[in-house]
């Protein structure tokens, strides 16, 4: 019959209570910590309701579809085929995140406008 093997750097054993409380400590943070992610949580998901992401990704799925069709695919299912799709997705994601570029510089503009009219009218109204 084989020996039990037994290590010398053996852990030893916890005792129950110790283990509830080391529980409970983690239980708690854990509870902290899952307020702020739904926090953060709901935050995010304003943040993609919102109309501004909405038209960003718009602006990007157009701007990726006409890449798309400018550079055409053909049926054919050779190796040159799957390079030139490659090629074609790679302009596309260009196309957009371009698209996306002009779009926030102009959104930022808006603002810079905006908030130059409002200092603007503060400044006569004093």
């Amino acid at each position: 019959m084989a020996k039990k093997a037994t290590g010398k750097g053996a852990k030893p054993e916890r005792r129950g209570g110790d283990r509830r409380k080391g529980d409970r400590r983690a239980g708690a943070k854990a509870s902290k910590r899952s307020g702020s992610n739904n926090t953060a949580g709901e935050a995010f998901i304003s943040l993609l309701q919102s109309p501004l992401v909405a038209d960003l990704v718009a602006v990007a799925a157009t701007s990726a579809l006409a890449a798309l069709a400018e550079e055409g695919f053909s049926k054919s299912g050779s190796a040159s085929g799957s390079k030139r799709a490659g090629k074609a997705v790679k302009k596309a994601g260009k196309a957009a995140a371009a698209a996306v570029g002009r779009r926030l510089s102009e959104e930022i503009d808006e603002i810079k406008k905006a908030s130059k009219a409002a200092k603007a009218g503060k400044a006569a109204k004093a």
